[in-house]
């Protein structure tokens, strides 16, 4: 059964809402946004890689050994800024996010957005693409 997204939009366009989103968030907050980004939605999770984004000072913490500083700081501010990475998905799929996770390596320079949904709500059947 394929379930309608909401506003009757595609699954297509709820994954770009959510990656456009996404990179506004990180653009808005990091003063620079991920170079390439992409979404994946599976029955009660969105995953979103974000790659490249880091900035001059990250860039140099990394380059002088302190990755794990840069890693620290951003896991820190985006669990704060947990209620905007939230509304972004929630918005976008009409469903309630239960959990958001979020890695970040620095080499290579990415981050990953975990966000999982409340398993009451139906899910749509992804694209092939996102499989």
């Amino acid at each position: 059964m394929v379930v309608a997204m909401p506003g009757d939009r595609s699954v297509g366009e709820v994954l770009a809402a959510i990656t456009d989103g996404l990179v506004a968030l990180h653009t808005r907050f990091y003063g620079k946004g991920p170079t390439s980004a992409k979404t994946h939605y599976m029955d009660d999770a969105v995953v979103s890689f974000l790659w490249g984004g880091f900035t001059k000072v990250e860039e140099t913490l990394i380059a002088t050994g302190r990755g794990d500083a840069v890693a620290d700081l951003r896991r820190s501010f985006q669990s704060a800024m947990q209620e905007e990475f939230t509304a972004v998905v929630e918005k976008a799929t009409g469903r309630r996010v239960t959990a958001y996770l979020n890695q970040i390596n620095v080499d290579p320079n990415m981050v990953v957005e975990i966000f999982l949904l409340d398993p009451t709500t139906p899910a749509p059947t992804p694209p092939k693409d996102s499989l």
